[in-house]
């Protein structure tokens, strides 16, 4: 046997290895699906291989026309990243990879980096199905991240590729959702219980927060918690902003009734260890297998404050509502016991954010070294298995960044293109360990270029929130741990002379908010003392010091440039470039990464060289 023959063999055995990710053929199974237009004519089937950074996505739509997806940004169409195809009369098809000139106008791609697996049409439908990979190294191309993707999606009545804006639709979908319902176990003896405010009359404010106090149920021993789900009236979705479950100190003493959550009577505002919680956009979630929120030992807790928050914009009279969560708990444990650590700015009343700012940043520092004294007992490393992001109106992206030993350790968790009618319970595709001594720091990006006033943090949803909750196992007793900046130093930093705090924010009322003053305000925030107020499920509160480290971005993944058709000269060689998979004769899905043997074998550099210098063939 000759060693050019050898060679040959290794490789191809090489390229039959399977892929240690989800190979997505023509014809398997996509696990997710949504409707992407308010009259259910368009529905969009996806799923993905995260190790192998490709998408597939298969839209159905009624008409025997053109249909088309793709991904766009917040504030234009222009620039959009379309998919089109369709089927002609001859019964031909036709499949592009485009993109937006202006509002209006497509023009192909010069390189099409879409893979179409299946292009049909009958009576009713036209479907397609095609594949892309998370990045391309095509400008015209948008990447497909863990943030919050605003997916688009068109058609037309006949072949006649021209956009029309009532066929148009543009709707924001978290595409990389890690885990699926379907993939969970689900117990047999699963038992519901419902957590819900009964009739209760919404004030005709603009904003209300309601809180009532609620039992868990009794159990005679430890049962989980594994999944929940949010129980709102139809005609009252759009009113019901958040819902909150905080667990309570079982030697706290509870009122009873409804009452205003932050009002005269500060007993309604008792108990701040979030266990669950839902807001605008989020639907069911239910927790990995292996965590479940405890009930039923002496350590749990027997109460809880349920806290709705209902925005009467409209301030409707005679609106009732009954809404709440409703919980799914069972007997067969789970190998941990859940948490729910919250972290970020303290809303009130320091934080502010100036008008007509195209971009401020506000920071939220934790600092964990108090943790095991404020337990009062060992705190475990915490794994962070998933999150929550919480901003108002003015909210356009968040993160959250460890430390260790003055460090950037990760991005624990951030979302880019954050959608306010979208805020829903997120894994992630690790469990993130934070150890005692870590700093965990929040930044929040807010754009007011349609305010003419400061917007302040509180609880309307006119005002401010910077919050990130972390789902974590085991469980401990810290429910928070937020910072916010020295108002004094802010204030003589924009030239106010101030000597307490209330001065201090009374003082951001009379600066002239240029873009100057906007971006010297951020600075200073950034660069003042952070107070840290951590917080426990007794509300027992410790404060500390810190400063705001640095944030190093992370860097973009590699691009994977296409063989149908030729890169842009201005991005001919981005930054992590990364060469189009090699097909052997009679397959389209073989890949480098596919190539675990030949890479143990030779190195990534000797298998470059194989392939570029060995036929392949019969």
């Amino acid at each position: 046997m000759t060693c050019a023959l050898l060679f040959r063999l290794l490789l191809l055995a090489a390229l039959a290895a399977p892929s240690q990710g989800k190979h997505l053929g023509p014809t398997s199974r996509l696990r997710y699906s949504r409707f992407l237009d308010p009259s259910n004519v368009i529905f969009l089937r996806w799923d993905f291989d995260l190790e192998a950074e490709i998408i597939t996505f298969e839209l159905q739509v009624q008409t025997t026309g053109w249909v088309g997806l793709g991904v766009t940004n917040r504030y234009t169409r222009v620039g959009s990243d379309l998919v089109v195809g369709g089927v002609l009369p001859d019964g031909n098809v036709y499949f592009s990879d485009q993109h937006l000139v202006d509002e209006d106008t497509l023009e192909e791609d010069g390189s099409q980096d879409a893979e179409l697996q299946g292009l049909t049409e009958d009576a009713i439908y036209t479907t397609m199905r095609f594949s892309r990979p998370f990045r391309s190294c095509d400008p015209h191309d948008k990447d497909i991240t863990s943030d919050t993707i605003k997916v688009l999606a068109t058609y037309g009545l006949d072949d006649t590729l021209k956009l029309d804006r009532d066929r148009t639709f543009i709707k924001s979908i978290f595409l990389l959702q890690i885990v699926h319902p379907d993939d969970l176990d689900v117990p047999e003896d699963t038992i519901i219980h419902d957590l819900e405010i009964t009739d209760f009359l919404i004030p005709e404010d603009d904003t209300t927060y309601a809180c009532t106090f609620l039992p868990l149920p009794i159990v005679s021993k430890k049962h989980h918690i594994f999944k929940f789900e949010p129980k709102l009236p139809e005609h009252n979705e759009t009113m019901v902003h958040h819902i909150l479950v905080y667990a309570c100190g079982n030697a706290s003493v509870l009122p009873t009734g409804i009452s205003d959550c932050y009002g005269a009577d500060p007993a309604f505002s008792l108990c701040s260890q979030v266990i669950v919680g839902w807001a605008v956009g989020g639907t069911s979630y239910q927790f990995p297998d292996d965590v479940g929120v405890s009930i039923g030992t002496p350590l749990d807790p027997q109460w809880i404050r349920l806290e709705i928050h209902y925005s009467n914009f409209h301030n409707l009279p005679g609106v009732y509502d009954s809404s709440g969560i409703r919980l799914y708990y069972t007997a067969q444990l789970r190998k941990y016991d859940m948490g729910v650590l919250q972290l970020g700015f303290f809303t009130f009343p320091i934080h502010f954010i100036p008008p007509g700012a195209e971009s401020f940043l506000s920071y939220g520092l934790c600092k964990t070294e108090k943790f095991e004294e404020m337990n009062g007992a060992p705190v475990p490393d915490i794994q962070v298995y998933g999150y929550l992001l919480h901003t108002h109106l003015a909210g356009r992206a968040l993160q959250a960044v460890q430390y260790r030993n003055g460090a950037q350790l990760r991005t624990i968790c951030k979302d880019d293109s954050y959608d306010f009618s979208l805020q829903e319970t997120r894994d992630l595709p690790y469990r993130a360990e934070i150890k005692l001594g870590d700093e965990l720091l929040v930044e929040c990006h807010y754009q007011t270029l349609d305010r003419d006033s400061l917007t302040f943090g509180g609880p309307s949803t006119i005002n401010e929130m910077c919050l990130i909750f972390l789902f974590y196992y085991p469980r401990n007793n810290i429910s928070s741990c937020m910072g916010y900046p020295d108002i004094i130093y802010v204030a003589h930093e924009l030239g106010e002379e101030v000597s307490d705090p209330v001065e201090g924010m009374m003082a951001m009322n009379n600066v002239e908010w240029t873009p100057e003053n906007i971006k010297k305000a951020e600075k200073a925030c950034k660069e003042a003392q952070q107070m840290v107020i951590i917080k426990t499920i007794d509300e027992l509160v410790e404060n500390t010091t810190g400063w705001i480290p640095e944030i190093i971005p992370t860097a973009r993944g590699p691009c994977l440039e296409s063989s149908g058709g030729k890169v842009e000269p201005q991005d001919k060689t981005p930054a992590g470039f990364k060469a189009e998979p090699v097909a052997l004769s009679g397959s389209s899905t073989a890949s480098l990464r596919h190539l675990p043997l030949a890479a143990l074998l030779f190195g990534q550099g000797a298998l470059s060289w194989l392939l570029a210098n060995l036929q392949v063939g019969d």
